[in-house]
Protein backbone atom coordinates (compact mmCIF):
# COMPACT_ATOMS: atom_id res chain seq x y z
CA UNK A 1 0.00 0.00 0.00
CA UNK A 2 1.13 3.57 -0.63
CA UNK A 3 1.78 6.00 1.65
CA UNK A 4 -0.88 7.74 3.69
CA UNK A 5 -2.21 10.96 2.19
CA UNK A 6 -4.94 11.45 4.72
CA UNK A 7 -5.20 10.03 8.30
CA UNK A 8 -7.73 11.15 10.65
CA UNK A 9 -7.70 9.86 14.40
CA UNK A 10 -10.59 10.45 16.71
CA UNK A 11 -12.23 13.32 14.96
CA UNK A 12 -15.32 14.70 16.36
CA UNK A 13 -17.57 17.76 15.37
CA UNK A 14 -21.01 18.40 17.73
CA UNK A 15 -23.50 20.88 17.45
CA UNK A 16 -25.17 21.99 20.10
CA UNK A 17 -28.83 23.51 19.87
CA UNK A 18 -31.57 24.49 22.79
CA UNK A 19 -35.28 22.62 23.35
CA UNK A 20 -38.23 23.17 25.57
CA UNK A 21 -40.73 26.04 25.68
CA UNK A 22 -37.65 28.77 26.51
CA UNK A 23 -34.94 26.95 25.77
CA UNK A 24 -33.42 26.12 28.99
CA UNK A 25 -32.28 22.54 27.69
CA UNK A 26 -29.10 22.09 25.96
CA UNK A 27 -28.57 19.10 23.51
CA UNK A 28 -25.64 17.90 22.07
CA UNK A 29 -25.81 16.47 18.42
CA UNK A 30 -22.58 14.52 17.59
CA UNK A 31 -22.46 14.53 13.95
CA UNK A 32 -19.32 13.33 13.67
CA UNK A 33 -18.53 10.74 16.87
CA UNK A 34 -14.57 9.68 17.20
CA UNK A 35 -14.17 9.41 13.57
CA UNK A 36 -10.63 7.58 12.27
CA UNK A 37 -9.75 6.26 8.84
CA UNK A 38 -6.69 7.34 6.73
CA UNK A 39 -6.65 7.25 2.81
CA UNK A 40 -3.57 6.23 0.70
CA UNK A 41 -1.98 7.67 -2.26
CA UNK A 42 -4.16 6.48 -5.01
CA UNK A 43 -7.26 5.13 -2.91
CA UNK A 44 -10.65 5.66 -3.30
CA UNK A 45 -12.37 5.06 0.48
CA UNK A 46 -15.80 4.99 -0.07
CA UNK A 47 -17.67 6.55 3.59
CA UNK A 48 -22.01 5.15 2.80
CA UNK A 49 -24.89 5.51 5.35
CA UNK A 50 -28.34 7.27 5.06
CA UNK A 51 -29.36 10.78 5.37
CA UNK A 52 -28.35 12.50 8.44
CA UNK A 53 -25.60 10.02 9.97
CA UNK A 54 -22.74 12.84 9.08
CA UNK A 55 -21.02 12.19 6.14
CA UNK A 56 -20.91 15.57 4.71
CA UNK A 57 -20.00 16.78 8.09
CA UNK A 58 -17.22 14.68 7.91
CA UNK A 59 -16.51 16.02 4.97
CA UNK A 60 -16.41 19.65 5.88
CA UNK A 61 -15.25 19.11 9.03
CA UNK A 62 -11.65 17.61 7.08
CA UNK A 63 -11.73 20.27 4.62
CA UNK A 64 -11.69 22.66 7.80
CA UNK A 65 -15.01 24.02 6.54
CA UNK A 66 -16.25 23.27 9.96
CA UNK A 67 -13.72 23.83 12.76
CA UNK A 68 -13.16 20.23 14.94
CA UNK A 69 -13.96 19.89 18.20
CA UNK A 70 -11.55 16.66 19.04
CA UNK A 71 -9.21 14.55 17.13
CA UNK A 72 -6.88 15.32 14.55
CA UNK A 73 -6.76 16.01 10.80
CA UNK A 74 -3.24 15.12 9.25
CA UNK A 75 -2.40 15.64 5.48
CA UNK A 76 0.34 14.61 3.51
CA UNK A 77 2.01 14.22 7.15
CA UNK A 78 0.93 17.31 8.20
CA UNK A 79 -1.15 18.11 10.84
CA UNK A 80 -3.51 20.57 9.46
CA UNK A 81 -6.84 20.35 12.83
CA UNK A 82 -5.65 23.59 13.99
CA UNK A 83 -4.12 25.33 10.97
CA UNK A 84 -5.18 28.77 9.53
CA UNK A 85 -4.29 31.54 7.21
CA UNK A 86 -1.43 30.86 4.22
CA UNK A 87 -1.04 27.63 5.73
CA UNK A 88 -4.38 26.12 5.88
CA UNK A 89 -4.58 28.43 2.32
CA UNK A 90 -1.67 25.70 1.34
CA UNK A 91 -3.49 22.65 2.26
CA UNK A 92 -6.71 23.26 0.70
CA UNK A 93 -4.33 23.95 -3.03
CA UNK A 94 -3.99 19.76 -2.26
CA UNK A 95 -7.67 19.30 -1.23
CA UNK A 96 -10.98 19.37 -3.20
CA UNK A 97 -14.71 19.15 -3.00
CA UNK A 98 -17.07 18.18 -5.88
CA UNK A 99 -20.87 18.72 -4.25
CA UNK A 100 -23.74 16.81 -5.10
CA UNK A 101 -25.55 19.81 -6.82
CA UNK A 102 -22.63 21.64 -8.69
CA UNK A 103 -25.17 24.81 -9.82
CA UNK A 104 -25.52 25.15 -6.40
CA UNK A 105 -22.03 25.26 -5.66
CA UNK A 106 -21.26 27.96 -9.21
CA UNK A 107 -22.04 31.86 -9.13
CA UNK A 108 -24.52 32.14 -11.97
CA UNK A 109 -23.03 35.61 -12.77
CA UNK A 110 -20.26 33.89 -13.43
CA UNK A 111 -18.86 32.14 -17.36
CA UNK A 112 -17.57 28.11 -16.90
CA UNK A 113 -13.98 30.23 -17.61
CA UNK A 114 -14.43 32.60 -14.62
CA UNK A 115 -15.61 29.16 -12.42
CA UNK A 116 -12.71 26.86 -13.39
CA UNK A 117 -10.19 29.05 -13.40
CA UNK A 118 -11.27 30.84 -9.98
CA UNK A 119 -8.85 28.40 -8.22
CA UNK A 120 -6.11 29.50 -10.28
CA UNK A 121 -6.88 32.98 -9.27
CA UNK A 122 -7.44 32.60 -5.85
CA UNK A 123 -3.77 30.21 -5.64
CA UNK A 124 -2.05 32.84 -7.76
CA UNK A 125 -1.26 29.82 -10.50
CA UNK A 126 -0.17 31.31 -14.04
CA UNK A 127 -1.75 34.15 -16.12
CA UNK A 128 -5.58 34.62 -18.01
CA UNK A 129 -3.71 33.69 -21.30
CA UNK A 130 -1.98 30.91 -19.81
CA UNK A 131 -4.93 29.71 -17.34
CA UNK A 132 -7.82 29.81 -20.68
CA UNK A 133 -5.03 27.14 -22.65
CA UNK A 134 -5.35 25.21 -19.36
CA UNK A 135 -8.93 25.55 -18.70
CA UNK A 136 -9.33 24.42 -22.65
CA UNK A 137 -7.70 21.21 -21.36
CA UNK A 138 -9.64 20.68 -18.56
CA UNK A 139 -13.07 21.11 -20.30
CA UNK A 140 -12.04 18.74 -23.22
CA UNK A 141 -10.56 16.07 -20.33
CA UNK A 142 -14.00 15.75 -19.02
CA UNK A 143 -15.93 15.70 -22.02
CA UNK A 144 -16.73 18.85 -22.80
CA UNK A 145 -15.74 21.73 -25.61
CA UNK A 146 -13.33 24.65 -25.31
CA UNK A 147 -15.67 27.10 -26.54
CA UNK A 148 -18.46 26.25 -23.63
CA UNK A 149 -15.60 28.23 -21.56
CA UNK A 150 -17.96 31.16 -22.57
CA UNK A 151 -20.93 29.62 -21.67
CA UNK A 152 -22.60 30.14 -18.66
CA UNK A 153 -23.96 27.18 -15.69
CA UNK A 154 -27.74 27.20 -16.72
CA UNK A 155 -27.10 26.40 -19.86
CA UNK A 156 -25.65 22.51 -18.95
CA UNK A 157 -27.44 19.71 -17.91
CA UNK A 158 -27.01 18.26 -14.39
CA UNK A 159 -24.00 15.69 -16.04
CA UNK A 160 -22.41 18.47 -17.33
CA UNK A 161 -22.55 21.00 -14.66
CA UNK A 162 -21.18 18.26 -12.58
CA UNK A 163 -18.22 18.03 -14.95
CA UNK A 164 -17.78 21.73 -14.78
CA UNK A 165 -17.49 21.12 -11.13
CA UNK A 166 -14.95 18.28 -12.02
CA UNK A 167 -12.42 20.62 -13.72
CA UNK A 168 -12.84 23.16 -11.47
CA UNK A 169 -10.97 20.61 -8.59
CA UNK A 170 -8.60 19.13 -10.85
CA UNK A 171 -7.83 23.30 -12.08
CA UNK A 172 -4.74 23.17 -9.38
CA UNK A 173 -3.44 19.67 -9.42
CA UNK A 174 -4.30 18.22 -6.42
CA UNK A 175 -3.80 15.31 -4.00
CA UNK A 176 -7.02 14.29 -2.95
CA UNK A 177 -10.89 14.86 -3.97
CA UNK A 178 -13.77 15.07 -2.07
CA UNK A 179 -16.82 13.62 -3.64
CA UNK A 180 -19.79 14.45 -1.61
CA UNK A 181 -23.33 12.46 -3.72
CA UNK A 182 -21.90 13.44 -6.94
CA UNK A 183 -23.97 11.12 -8.54
CA UNK A 184 -27.27 10.95 -6.35
CA UNK A 185 -28.99 13.47 -8.30
CA UNK A 186 -28.18 12.41 -12.30
CA UNK A 187 -30.22 9.20 -14.22
CA UNK A 188 -28.74 6.46 -14.26
CA UNK A 189 -26.87 6.43 -17.81
CA UNK A 190 -25.27 10.07 -16.16
CA UNK A 191 -24.40 8.12 -13.29
CA UNK A 192 -22.19 5.49 -14.77
CA UNK A 193 -20.71 7.99 -16.82
CA UNK A 194 -19.54 10.26 -14.44
CA UNK A 195 -18.32 7.55 -12.15
CA UNK A 196 -16.09 5.95 -14.73
CA UNK A 197 -14.97 9.42 -15.75
CA UNK A 198 -13.71 10.01 -11.58
CA UNK A 199 -11.94 6.68 -12.28
CA UNK A 200 -10.44 7.16 -15.21
CA UNK A 201 -9.00 10.72 -13.74
CA UNK A 202 -7.58 8.94 -10.73
CA UNK A 203 -5.36 6.32 -12.57
CA UNK A 204 -4.21 8.97 -15.38
CA UNK A 205 -3.66 12.09 -11.84
CA UNK A 206 -3.00 9.54 -9.17
CA UNK A 207 -5.76 11.09 -7.33
CA UNK A 208 -7.08 9.67 -4.14
CA UNK A 209 -10.32 9.79 -3.61
CA UNK A 210 -13.04 10.29 -0.53
CA UNK A 211 -16.20 8.74 -1.89
CA UNK A 212 -19.55 10.19 0.40
CA UNK A 213 -22.73 8.63 -1.02
CA UNK A 214 -25.90 7.28 0.76
CA UNK A 215 -26.27 4.31 -2.48
CA UNK A 216 -23.70 1.54 -0.96
CA UNK A 217 -23.77 -0.46 -4.73
CA UNK A 218 -22.60 2.88 -6.00
CA UNK A 219 -20.15 2.99 -3.30
CA UNK A 220 -19.16 -0.44 -3.86
CA UNK A 221 -17.96 0.01 -7.73
CA UNK A 222 -16.25 3.24 -6.65
CA UNK A 223 -14.35 2.23 -3.99
CA UNK A 224 -11.19 0.37 -3.14
CA UNK A 225 -11.93 0.31 0.83
CA UNK A 226 -15.27 1.05 2.41
CA UNK A 227 -16.11 2.86 6.04
CA UNK A 228 -20.06 2.71 6.66
CA UNK A 229 -21.06 5.14 8.89
CA UNK A 230 -24.12 5.36 11.44
CA UNK A 231 -25.14 7.94 13.93
CA UNK A 232 -21.83 10.09 13.71
CA UNK A 233 -19.66 6.70 13.78
CA UNK A 234 -18.25 4.65 11.66
CA UNK A 235 -19.91 1.18 12.25
CA UNK A 236 -17.54 -1.09 9.91
CA UNK A 237 -14.25 -0.04 7.94
CA UNK A 238 -12.48 -2.42 5.68
CA UNK A 239 -11.91 -3.82 1.63
CA UNK A 240 -14.74 -3.11 -0.13
CA UNK A 241 -15.09 -6.67 -2.02
CA UNK A 242 -14.68 -8.42 1.58
CA UNK A 243 -17.71 -6.29 2.97
CA UNK A 244 -19.91 -6.64 -0.15
CA UNK A 245 -19.25 -10.32 0.40
CA UNK A 246 -19.11 -10.74 3.94
CA UNK A 247 -20.70 -8.01 5.66
CA UNK A 248 -19.92 -8.12 9.66
CA UNK A 249 -22.25 -5.21 10.76
CA UNK A 250 -25.94 -5.73 10.72
CA UNK A 251 -26.67 -2.43 9.56
CA UNK A 252 -23.99 -3.14 6.54
CA UNK A 253 -26.47 -6.46 6.32
CA UNK A 254 -29.33 -4.09 5.97
CA UNK A 255 -28.50 -1.71 3.50
CA UNK A 256 -26.98 -4.82 1.12
CA UNK A 257 -30.55 -6.38 1.44
CA UNK A 258 -32.04 -2.99 0.66
CA UNK A 259 -30.17 -3.48 -2.71
CA UNK A 260 -33.21 -3.90 -5.40
CA UNK A 261 -32.31 -7.89 -7.22
CA UNK A 262 -34.39 -9.04 -10.00
CA UNK A 263 -33.64 -12.61 -8.36
CA UNK A 264 -35.14 -13.11 -5.08
CA UNK A 265 -33.40 -15.84 -4.20
CA UNK A 266 -29.73 -14.48 -5.09
CA UNK A 267 -30.03 -12.05 -1.82
CA UNK A 268 -27.54 -12.80 0.58
CA UNK A 269 -29.67 -12.09 3.67
CA UNK A 270 -33.32 -10.65 4.50
CA UNK A 271 -32.11 -8.88 7.78
CA UNK A 272 -34.25 -5.78 8.07
CA UNK A 273 -33.68 -2.96 10.26
CA UNK A 274 -36.80 -2.17 12.36
CA UNK A 275 -38.12 0.87 13.36
CA UNK A 276 -36.34 3.71 14.43
CA UNK A 277 -37.83 4.77 18.38
CA UNK A 278 -34.68 6.65 19.99
CA UNK A 279 -33.36 10.19 19.69
CA UNK A 280 -30.02 10.10 18.27
CA UNK A 281 -29.36 13.63 19.19
CA UNK A 282 -26.96 12.64 21.98
CA UNK A 283 -25.00 9.60 22.44
CA UNK A 284 -27.21 6.86 23.61
CA UNK A 285 -25.68 4.30 26.38
CA UNK A 286 -24.70 1.41 24.20
CA UNK A 287 -24.90 0.79 20.52
CA UNK A 288 -26.89 3.77 18.97
CA UNK A 289 -28.22 1.20 16.43
CA UNK A 290 -29.70 -0.94 19.21
CA UNK A 291 -33.29 0.14 18.50
CA UNK A 292 -33.29 -0.73 14.84
CA UNK A 293 -30.47 -3.66 15.50
CA UNK A 294 -32.83 -7.46 15.32
CA UNK A 295 -29.71 -8.75 16.97
CA UNK A 296 -30.10 -6.54 19.91
CA UNK A 297 -29.47 -8.20 22.96
CA UNK A 298 -28.53 -6.94 26.79
CA UNK A 299 -25.55 -6.36 26.30
CA UNK A 300 -26.24 -3.64 23.73
CA UNK A 301 -27.76 -1.43 25.73
CA UNK A 302 -25.31 -1.47 28.17
CA UNK A 303 -21.92 -1.29 26.25
CA UNK A 304 -20.38 0.66 23.51
CA UNK A 305 -18.88 -1.62 20.68
CA UNK A 306 -15.68 -0.43 19.58
CA UNK A 307 -14.65 -1.14 15.94
CA UNK A 308 -12.59 -4.60 16.48
CA UNK A 309 -10.73 -6.59 13.34
CA UNK A 310 -13.38 -9.38 12.53
CA UNK A 311 -11.35 -9.85 9.35
CA UNK A 312 -7.81 -9.41 8.06
CA UNK A 313 -8.93 -6.11 6.22
CA UNK A 314 -12.23 -5.79 8.23
CA UNK A 315 -13.12 -3.91 10.96
CA UNK A 316 -17.13 -3.81 12.61
CA UNK A 317 -18.47 -2.38 15.93
CA UNK A 318 -20.55 -4.63 16.79
CA UNK A 319 -20.89 -7.25 19.86
CA UNK A 320 -22.26 -9.75 17.53
CA UNK A 321 -19.69 -9.43 14.17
Amino acid sequence: MHESVLEVKGLVKNFSSSRGLFGWQVVDNFAVNDVSFSISSAETLGIVGESGCGKSTLALTIMRLYEPDSGTICFDGTDITHLSGSDLKQIRRQMHLVFQNPLAAFDSRLSIEQIIGEPLEIHGVGDQSSNRDDIAVLLRRVGLYPEDMHRYPHEFSGGQQQRIGIARALAINPRMIICDEPVSALDSSVQAQILNLLRDLQDEFGLSYMFISHDIAVTAFMSDRIGVMYAGKLVEIGDAETIIAAPGHPYTQALLAAIPDPDPSSRKTDLQIVNKSEDLASPPSGCAFKTRCPLVREICSVEVPQLRTIHSSQQAACHFA
